[in-house]
């Protein structure tokens, strides 16, 4: 499964590439905002320290609109996913663009429906949103679990992206299924590194290897 971030915070981005675990980069207006830098000024920094794709979020409503964006963000470097919504206007501009060989990615999904919908309209990713799905009492996996045997069924190219990661556990279940992508922000994919019995067990080597007394270099 590629591991995304889900962040502007370029700090954030730089120190979770060295691990060479990163994959690629979402961003989302919210996100922009809460870096408080310009938009197109980060995004292209993002892309300069991610090889993989970063998404960018068109903010217009209409295809037309949309269209236009989608022309300024693609233009800032070839590994930009231009990010639309999950309207009728959207996978509109979904079709244009796939069809000229730019990565989108279909954003606000919340059913199995929506999720064929966007793979027919020729989206790289599909972005089903699990926490957002939790917090409203629906199993956000079932979801995942349905799109993943419907895209099985017609072997669709289009990559299930699982966002509005909230825990580790969400990233578990969504590897389980076989989704493609999860996208969580920096806090959660930290987590994962987190287990008590390797803390535990490190702090006892160490302590051990004092004891020796000897030093390696």
């Amino acid at each position: 499964m590629k591991f995304f971030v889900d962040t502007a915070d370029t700090a954030e981005i730089r120190d979770l590439a060295e691990t060479g675990l990163l994959d690629g980069v979402t961003t989302n207006p919210s996100l922009v905002h809460k870096a408080g830098r310009d938009f197109l000024e980060v995004v292209k920094e993002i892309c300069g320290i991610v090889p993989g794709p970063v998404s960018a979020e068109v903010v217009a409503l209409d295809h037309e609109s949309m269209m236009r964006e989608a022309e300024v963000l693609r233009k800032i470097a070839d590994n930009i996913a231009v990010k639309v919504p999950l309207t009728v206007d959207g996978l509109k501009t979904c079709r244009k663009l796939t069809a000229d060989g730019t990565m989108v990615n279909v954003t606000l999904c919340f059913s199995a429906n929506q999720a064929l919908l966007a793979a027919k309209a020729g989206a790289t990713f599909v972005s089903p949103f699990v926490g957002r799905h939790d917090d409203v009492g629906y199993p956000g996996m079932e979801l995942i679990a349905d799109i993943r045997l419907i895209y099985d069924n017609y072997d669709f190219p289009t990559e299930i992206l699982v966002a509005s990661v909230r825990s580790p556990i969400h990233v578990h279940d969504a590897a389980k299924i076989g989704a493609d992508v999860m996208t969580a922000p920096p806090a959660v994919i930290r987590q994962l590194f987190k287990h008590p019995l390797t803390d535990n067990g490190l702090k006892a080597f160490l302590a051990d290897w004092e004891k020796t007394g000897q030093k390696i270099g």
